[in-house]
């Protein structure tokens, strides 16, 4: 190898390390990319402003979006303040029926959650947003919905609970 090769691949590996030490952004295996600087997040409760209530959903998704971010990031989870701060508020909780056959019954109902957010980021204001996210799940119409709950609402949180966390920190 001549002296110059050996020079010029000498040079691309240090510039190649400057240009990889200078980018400061934080990924995990979840996909999370966030901000070294970032260090906190306050997740406040979201209360249930649904016409119907479900008696545990407000605590239930609370928990599970806390738990995610706890689980996934290094965040530490504040009380107050936080570098980010995720708020909002259950806003519908509904079921109705699908899939109607050509007796007019339906042959499924559909349980619909939506959860109103508000993301701010105070260390990068171009990632805040406000959205309203909305999942369901059918079930058989024999079924009543107090005896489906505990199965389908726990999913319903798990995607809605996934789809917040990735508009906020995976950016993908």
């Amino acid at each position: 190898m001549t002296r110059f090769l050996k020079k010029a691949l000498l040079l691309s590996a240090v510039f190649a390390v400057i240009l990889i030490s200078s980018c400061k952004v934080n990924y995990s295996f979840t996909g999370a990319s966030i901000p070294p600087e970032v260090k906190t997040i306050r997740i406040a409760n979201f209360p249930n402003n649904a016409p119907l209530i479900n008696p545990t959903l407000s605590q239930t998704f609370t928990n599970a979006l806390r738990n995610k971010f706890q689980a996934q990031t290094s965040l530490t989870l504040v009380n107050s303040g936080g570098d980010m701060v995720i708020e909002g508020a259950i806003t519908d909780y509904n079921t109705r029926p699908t899939a109607i056959q050509g007796d007019d019954i339906a042959a499924l109902n559909r349980l619909s959650i939506s959860v109103k957010v508000k993301f701010t980021n105070y260390f990068d204001e171009s990632q805040n947003f406000e959205q309203t996210f909305t999942r369901y799940e059918d079930y058989p119409s024999e079924q009543d919905l107090n005896s489906v709950t505990e199965t389908i609402v726990p999913q319903i949180t798990k995607y809605l609970v996934e789809d917040i966390f990735n508009k906020a920190v995976v950016n993908w």
